[in-house]
């Protein structure tokens, strides 16, 4: 009898484990130049035991490549959409376009469990244009999701950015929801609760030492403790920025009545360059202390037990407007390549990453101004608005190299980016190709991969023209709406006014 109790504990202490590990995504953007495919992104993410993906988007060929893989995916729909899904025509449309033609219920098809309606519509940047709109798209979705059939398996949220909650004092217990989207937020509430779907929020302790500048608590970031951490009046403690954010949302949802409504974090994760404070050993540190913490399920102290999470991202998207910071193009835990950029032990058996498979490298071969170049301006000028230079600003990775050697990253990066086609490493003269590796300390210049989306030969032109062909592979300008991130119009308000009242006043 004895023995049988052991057995049955063991069984259910392995159960519950197992659905800790279970139970954290990754959000796989795809605003990049360079796109590996999607089936041997598939196979990486099932040999890394990875079983829960957030897409921004309802690309054809990635959920395709999902399609019998068992991988739960959330379906992410455009802010653009919003107005139209007002439309309950719209939506049962979309439903049946980019849900059920997948066959969602079928072992063999993608196993669609959440659908993203817009994304984190109340930031205040839009200024209003989208708060009416969201709750009645949300229902019309989640109605078109019930009348196909699929609504007890597929749920319909919105993702939404932490400044929609904001704290009275320095404590997470007082949470609320902002005054002024108070009655579309409780529309949105209500739709969620009817339909036992889950709230969902982004959040971001990289961010609060951002905004910080240089006066939020650097240790609060992260999860190793704390020597003054934050008290509430009954003694209850937050060593960590994400408790203490986390509970202000649930303080804020058991106010508005919806105490038990199930919570997600629809994004969490550091950037690796771009800052002082983007760095590969500082985004370790991180995901060693978030990985840790979700494997253990203790939740926080007013969420007992595990929260789904899903950490952002999965790759480098070098495309990405850098409205927010130069760190916009680096939050993957892997390269545009497909190779981890760093240790990171998912499920507590000291395994790294695995890389994706069947990535061709391109050549040993790099791109570098000539030594008798010695004025880089217009140079600089023009591959930098081509391709991301980011690397090169102050505080990130390769800062610290002279002008010559930043030239020449830029140049490479260019060469890099249009696939080492001829003539793409010329630039007047100016520039010429090496075997023998450039990089210097901690900024490496990148050697590019076969890539699933070519790139239109360009040779490079000449600097001063001022012109740019078609074939320049450009970058879109950061006035582009559809190159902007998830989050480059955001964290104002909880960046600055929600953390300083949890942790400075």
């Amino acid at each position: 009898m004895g023995k049988l109790l052991v057995n049955i504990f063991l069984v259910t202490l392995l159960v519950a484990l197992g659905s800790n590990v279970e139970g954290f995504g990754v959000n796989w953007g795809d605003i990049s130049s360079h796109k590996l495919p999607p089936k041997d992104v598939v196979k990486m993410l099932q040999e890394n035991g990875i079983k829960k993906v957030k897409l921004f988007n309802n690309d054809d060929t990635v959920l395709k490549a999902l399609a019998g893989s068992g991988i739960e995916v959330m379906i992410g729909t455009p802010n653009s959409l919003l107005k139209d899904l007002v439309n309950p025509d719209v939506a049962k449309k979309w439903v049946k376009e980019n849900v059920t033609r997948y066959e969602p219920k079928s072992p063999k098809g993608v196993n669609i469990t959440l659908i993203g309606v817009g994304n984190e519509p109340f930031l205040r940047d839009y200024k209003d244009t989208l708060t009416n709109v969201t709750g009645p798209a949300l229902e019309n979705m989640q109605n078109a999701l019930n009348d196909a059939g699929l609504g007890d398996t597929i749920k319909a949220t919105v993702p939404l950015n932490g400044d929609v909650y904001l704290s009275w004092n320095p404590a997470p217990s007082s949470g609320y929801f902002r005054p002024d989207i108070a009655d579309p937020l409780n529309y949105i509430l209500k739709v969620l609760n009817k339909n036992k779907a889950p709230f969902m929020v982004n959040i971001y302790p990289f961010l609060s030492l951002f905004y910080g500048n240089g006066n939020f608590p650097f240790d609060y970031a992260f999860f190793d403790g704390v020597s003054n951490p934050l008290k509430e009046k009954d003694g209850t403690e937050y060593t960590n920025c994400f408790d203490a954010n986390l509970d202000t949302c649930a303080a804020a949802l058991a106010g508005a009545g919806y105490g038990n409504m199930t919570l997600i974090v629809g994004e969490i994760g550091w950037p690796t360059d771009g800052n002082p404070y983007a760095n590969v050993s500082l985004a370790q540190k991180f995901y060693k202390g978030i990985i840790s913490y979700l494997n253990k399920g203790k939740g926080t102290p007013r969420r007992t037990g595990y929260t789904e999470t899903y950490l952002f991202a999965l790759f480098d998207e070098n495309q990405k407007s850098t409205l927010p910071g130069n760190f916009e193009t680096h939050w993957g835990i892997y390269y545009e390549d497909g190779t981890p950029k760093f240790h990171l032990d998912l499920h507590g058996n000291n395994k790294s990453l695995v890389s994706v498979p069947n990535v061709e490298k391109l050549s040993k071969k790099w791109c570098v101004v000539k030594p008798e170049v010695k004025n880089f301006t217009a140079l600089m000028s023009y591959v930098c608005d081509r391709v991301d230079c980011t690397p090169l600003t102050d505080g990130s990775s390769c800062n610290g190299l002279n002008e010559a050697a930043k030239a020449s990253y830029a140049v490479n990066a260019y060469f890099q980016f249009q696939q080492q086609k001829d003539g793409s490493c010329d630039f007047e003269g100016k520039a010429t190709t090496t075997t023998k590796d450039p990089s210097q300390g901690t900024c490496t210049f990148n050697i590019g991969f076969n890539s699933l989306n070519s790139i239109s030969p360009s040779p490079s032109p000449s600097p001063s023209s001022g012109g740019s062909s078609s074939s320049d592979a450009k970058a879109p300008s950061l006035s582009s709406a559809s190159a902007l991130s998830p989050k480059s119009l955001t964290f104002a308000s909880m960046g600055i006014f929600f953390l300083a009242s949890q942790f400075f006043l």
